[in-house]
């Protein structure tokens, strides 16, 4: 935590002993010591403040004004600067101009995302638009001040920033205790940096599908994994590429990893999640593409929680996927849109019962109505089905009892790099 306020001061420009704590979610100072305690602090400051602003008189003064309320001040007289002192140290506060030759506060903003989700940014400037502090807003800016900027605003404005900062890194650790990862940046320059990290450090998990009968692994469905701790899970990456406009690249970054490493010589089905959107996609019917190439082995799965309403020619669409020898599955089968919307439009080769289903089924006679009767229809229709989410032997055994033809759980395996193998 930062240090109560003080009447010490430092100078313009001076380093502090030691830089402020980090939320974990700066990775480029993840390093950075903790602040020095009271005791420690010859002229404890009550917050670090980084002004940057190319006027230098501008600069002096609101730099002046900080000092002169307790907060120790980093100046800048540029972007390039600022970001020199952020590689260097945190800080609680950036009080930044937005016009400035080079990078802007804007783009400064942009850049201060990609490390760090939390900490304030508060713009100034001496000629105010509308569509600058829409811009502003719309990047995560904590406040927009114009110039010129009374004392004590900017004091009211900083304080406040400071004591956010505060509750933004005692949410995280409260996140951290809880066993959550850290939180999505509300905003749309630190969404967009955890998504890019999401990006790079994606990889892709194979968890088979089991004919346990002939006890053969009839396929592994793609799954998609990250490291970035602010995006803790495939929902969280998805639900950020959904409001960021990224579902495109997003899915093709997927079904590219999925293809890569699938062998030549073994004849296992490969199942891929796709996002309704991405029927409309054009690089998923492209015939270059990896998973186009080996088509005739893949399984596209679609949810049954998604509507097909919003795809034109749906239809039309899947009939292009099949001819080139993908196979359609519809996935959360009993736990999406009710009706045949989807089953009218996919005709699917393949149905997944979803795991609520499947959950101690072998004690619940209503789940065994229903998945005995929805297994039935669909062999009538003939579409293979999967039960996802077998966990115990029981419900592996009510299961077949029930006619479903293949099996997807952690009884068998859990998911892994490719390829795992199967506990019989």
């Amino acid at each position: 935590m930062v240090a109560p306020a003080s009447n010490g001061t430092q100078e313009v420009g001076e380093a502090p002993a030691s830089p402020a704590s980090v939320p974990p979610s700066s990775k480029r100072r993840s390093q950075a010591e903790p602040p020095p305690s009271d005791v420690e602090r010859k002229e404890p400051a009550k917050a670090w403040v980084l002004v940057v602003d190319d006027e230098p008189e501008l600069l002096r003064g609101v730099c002046r004004g900080l000092k002169m309320l307790g907060y120790s001040v980093t100046e800048a007289r540029n972007g390039e600067e600022a970001v020199q002192h952020l590689a260097r140290r945190a800080f609680d506060v950036v009080v930044s101009d937005i016009v400035m030759p080079g990078m802007g506060g804007i783009q400064l903003l942009k850049e201060i995302r990609q490390h760090d989700l939390h900490v304030p940014v508060v713009l100034m400037t001496g000629a105010p638009a509308v569509s600058t502090a829409v811009q502003a807003l719309e990047y995560g800016a904590f406040h927009y001040l114009t110039k010129p900027v009374e004392p004590e605003a900017l004091d009211q404005i900083v304080l406040k920033a400071v004591r956010m900062h505060r509750m933004a890194r005692v949410k995280q650790q409260a996140a951290e205790l809880l066993g959550h990862a850290g939180a999505l940046g509300a905003d749309r320059a630190g969404l967009g940096a955890s998504f890019n990290r999401a990006m790079q450090s994606m990889w892709i998990a194979y968890h088979p599908i089991v004919d346990i009968r002939q006890k053969t692994i009839f396929g592994y469905e793609a799954l998609l994994r990250s490291t970035e701790p602010s995006l803790p899970h495939p929902g969280a990456v998805i639900d950020a590429a959904m409001r960021l406009g990224r579902i495109e690249p997003l899915g093709r970054a997927i079904r590219s990893l999925a293809a890569e490493p699938i062998p030549h010589d073994d004849s296992f089905a490969l199942f891929v999640n796709l996002h309704v959107t991405d029927l409309t996609d054009p690089a998923l019917s492209d015939p270059d593409s990896p998973l186009s190439k080996i088509a005739h082995r893949v399984v596209l799965e679609i949810t049954e929680r998604s509507s097909l309403d919003e795809v034109r020619d749906a239809r039309r669409r899947v009939a292009a996927l099949r001819e080139m020898g993908f196979r359609i599955a519809v996935d959360d089968l009993g736990a999406g849109y009710a009706g045949l919307s989807s089953f009218t439009l996919l005709e699917p080769e393949i149905v997944k019962l979803d795991m609520s289903l499947i959950r101690d089924i072998h004690v619940t006679s209503t789940k065994q109505k229903v998945v005995r009767s929805m297994t039935t229809l669909s062999k009538d229709m003939g579409m293979t089905v999967v039960a996802e989410g077998v966990e115990t032997r029981q419900e592996c055994e009510c299961l077949i009892d029930l006619g479903c033809d293949l099996l997807q759980g952690f009884l068998f395996a859990k998911p892994g790099r490719a390829f795992p193998g199967v506990s019989w």
